[in-house]
């Protein structure tokens, strides 16, 4: 698998659209503009619902020969859909649908889209221009709804902006540093005749993204990373965005210096590799989470200090100089300062450092990290990810993801919800390339795994795609399988089913007492974690609920069969396959830092603390 080889790169002002005929000059409806443009960009895939306000442009969709419209069940569906189909890709995403509650039902992936930095242009129709602010039938203000959510959005009501505008959101979408753009057109826009000219050219005087890092910067990183004693690389998603992951690798070998990988940027650095330490955070590997801790350079790469890696902000990494390179100058000591930072993208900074890190080298100076290595290499020994089996023959849900994880292979693209089974899968999957891991990082979204998979399935038809969900967040986007089945997209879902709001139900466990409040999914009484649902109280019955949308239904619920349930699944290619695996529902995520206190109060298993030998402990 080739590294996002039909992605843009980011800065580049002309990749963002594919070519075009050269000066095309045509009279036609607005609505025929917006198609011809969309096959300009190179749009290849529109996933959307048509209505009053959109329905001019689904017209003219239906004769375009270059791109396919995939029709969704709901919105949010078109949504998650458009951000798989750009994380796999490396294009941009499309995604369309009404006015009113069509645009408002995309805010969530688009807000999704934003915190994750994904490049997706979401198209919507609006009420005719004379009725906008009239309070007129199915009218929102979507592009005020979605301000702070966008990197750009647009109100058209001149049909002849439409060439200019889907020409600029593209543009806009996927470079610097990527995200979604929205597009609102008026009713009327559409109907209108107008004159279609292509190509258009591009004119953002206040959209300048630096992707060149500054030559001193570099020089003084490249000193402080051969000058520490106890550095980590910090990498972030937009090391994937960049498609820098082969300039990190060569870093990371050149120097020496330990990886960990960020949720956003699990497959930047394979995790079979020896210096990977494994992911940071709440639920992050101990050798990960204490590296940072403990180091005395944070070489950060692409990375934003979230909260969930950092914990306590002001307890964090608290010995450590930080080199903090990112595309966008807002993430810079935003939360925290940076002693050396660097603005550009993380590809052509990679690649100066490495001229800069071999100069420093051939100057007589080198970093000596063995000392370092010889803790890590006790850490990762001593505390590696695992897991207790489940009581009474049941399955295990990490048993289920890992042996998922195993038997399809590193090829495969895996989406994951929001959760207990996001956080395992994170674990117990091994991530070998970019590109091969989705989830809702930033918004944490349920519902997120169904349709991004559909996305992804749908920009990479020729690779496996694997839905890993649990049974809250299935039952909130599940009727995309209809989709899926309908559009020849064989995506395999497994529900990690522990009848339960899993993640919800382990912080009533950790911290509210064991008072499960409104966590149970199914009809009976809750149970006590070994007896399974009783069979006339799955409701819904997923097995049932799949094969009504067409889909193939399978059931695991022993240890014994779950190789052979999987490899079934894998053989079936022609439909979507759904495996309800039902586990017991007390396994818990760990490692973990509870929310708001430090890292250096991480658990290795309930009541299991990490001893370290030093003052920290």
């Amino acid at each position: 698998m080739t590294e996002h080889a039909a992605s843009p790169r980011r800065g580049d002002t002309t990749a963002a659209h594919a070519p075009a005929p050269q000066h095309v000059v045509e009279t036609m409806t607005g609505a025929q503009s917006l198609i011809r443009s969309l096959e300009a960009v190179g749009a290849d895939t529109v996933f959307g619902i048509p209505g009053g306000a959109i329905l001019p442009a689904y017209d003219p969709l239906m004769d375009s020969a270059k791109v396919r419209h995939i029709l969704v069940r709901h919105e949010q569906g078109a949504g998650h859909a458009a951000t798989g189909y750009a994380q796999a890709t490396g294009r941009v995403g499309v995604c369309m649908a009404t006015s009113g509650p069509g645009a408002t039902n995309l805010v969530t992936p688009i807000a999704d889209a934003y915190m994750d930095s994904v490049p997706i242009v979401a198209i919507t129709g609006q009420v005719s221009s004379k009725a906008i602010g009239t309070d007129a039938f199915q009218e929102a203000d979507i592009c005020g709804i979605t301000m702070p959510i966008t990197k750009h959005n647009y109100l058209v009501t001149d049909p002849a902006e439409i060439p200019r505008v889907i020409a600029e959101a593209f543009h806009i979408a996927a470079t610097g540093r990527p995200g979604p753009v929205l597009v609102d057109i008026a009713k009327d826009a559409l109907q209108a005749t107008t004159t279609f000219r292509w190509p258009v050219e591009l004119s953002l005087p206040g959209y300048r993204p630096v992707t060149k890092p500054h030559a001193k910067q570099i020089r003084e990183a490249a000193k402080m990373l051969v000058g520490a004693k106890r550095p980590v690389l910090y990498v972030g998603g937009g090391v994937i965005k960049a498609q820098a992951t082969t300039e990190l690798r060569i870093l990371a070998e050149l120097t020496g210096a330990p990886v960990v990988t960020t949720l956003m940027a699990l497959g930047a650095f394979p995790d079979s590799h020896p210096q990977h330490l494994g992911m940071p955070g709440m639920h992050g590997s101990v050798p990960a989470v204490t590296a940072l801790q403990k180091a005395d350079l944070l070489f950060t790469l692409g990375a934003r200090f979230d909260d969930r890696v950092t914990g306590k902000l002001d307890g964090f990494a608290p010995h450590a100089k930080v080199v903090h390179a990112d595309i966008d100058p807002a993430e810079i000591g935003k939360n925290r300062p940076a002693d050396v930072p660097i603005v550009g993208d993380a590809r052509e900074v990679l690649a100066d450092l490495i001229v800069a890190v071999q100069a420093e080298f051939d100057a007589g100076h080198k970093g000596d990290y063995s000392q370092w290595w010889e803790k890590l290499d006790e850490w990762k020994k001593t505390y590696p990810l695992g897991y207790e089996p489940a009581p009474g023959g049941r399955l295990s849900p990490q048993q289920v993801i890992e042996r998922i994880g195993r038997l399809v292979g590193p090829e495969a693209i895996y989406a994951a919800g929001v959760g207990q089974h996001q956080m395992w899968s994170s674990q117990f999957i091994r991530f070998e390339k970019p590109g091969t891991w989705l989830n809702s990082g930033g918004a944490g979204t349920m519902g997120y795994a169904v349709p991004a998979a559909m996305g992804a399935k749908a920009g990479r038809p020729d690779t496996a795609v694997w839905a890993i969900d649990g049974d809250g967040c299935f039952q909130m986007t599940n009727q995309e399988l209809a989709t899926c089945a309908l559009n020849d997209i064989p995506i395999k879902v497994a529900v990690i089913n522990n009848g339960s709001l899993g993640m919800v139900r382990q912080w009533q466990t950790l911290f509210y007492n064991q008072r499960y409040s409104n966590t149970v999914l199914h009809s009976g009484p809750d149970h006590d974690g070994i007896a399974p649902p009783a069979q006339g109280t799955r409701i819904p019955d997923f097995v049932l609920l799949s094969e009504a949308m067409g889909c193939v239904g399978l059931r695991c619920e022993r240890p014994e069969d779950l190789d052979a349930v999987i490899k079934q699944a894998m053989e079936i290619n022609d439909r979507p396959v759904v495996i309800d695996f039902i586990v017991h529902q007390d396994a818990m995520v760990w490692p973990m830092v509870a929310a708001g206190t430090s890292n250096d109060e991480i658990q290795f298993a309930k009541g299991v603390r990490p001893d370290f030998g030093d003052d920290l402990d």
